[in-house]
């Protein structure tokens, strides 16, 4: 058997929205965006809520896109993201001192962020990302 004549085609599709979403849609992810908001503040308290943000971030990701709420997402991403390196990076540097510091550095920068990110997302204002 021969392979077929016709190549595959492995190059990346990026998501394009194909129609405005509905009023419905555009609330219900404006709903899931102050959830997730909450979800990644709660996370200071009780950590598997950040994980539960951050799948919920990439998982709806392409329903966002195009959207207001997708700079929001973004947004949330890389407050994670960062927040984890800095966290893990005060965390390793806690037995010298300097730790404490960065932690609470990283508590800081990171409700800044959540708070910003609340308040655009109050002033229904996508984020400068």
């Amino acid at each position: 058997m021969s392979p077929p004549d016709d190549p595959i085609d492995v190059t990346p599709k990026r998501v394009t929205v194909d129609a405005a979403p509905t009023a419905e849609a555009l609330a219900s992810l404006r709903q899931l965006t102050l959830v997730v908001y909450i979800l990644y503040a709660l996370s200071w308290l009780v950590g598997i809520t950040a994980l539960v943000a951050i799948i919920i971030n990439y998982v709806k990701r392409a329903d966002v896109a195009g959207t207001l709420y997708e700079s929001h997402f973004t947004w949330q991403i890389r407050t994670f993201w960062w927040g984890l390196l800095w966290a893990l990076l005060g965390g390793v540097t806690m037995v010298i001192g300097v730790g404490f510091v960065i932690l609470l550095a990283a508590f800081v920068w990171t409700v800044y962020r959540l708070v910003k990110g609340f308040l655009y997302w109050n002033d229904r204002k996508p984020l400068p990302v």
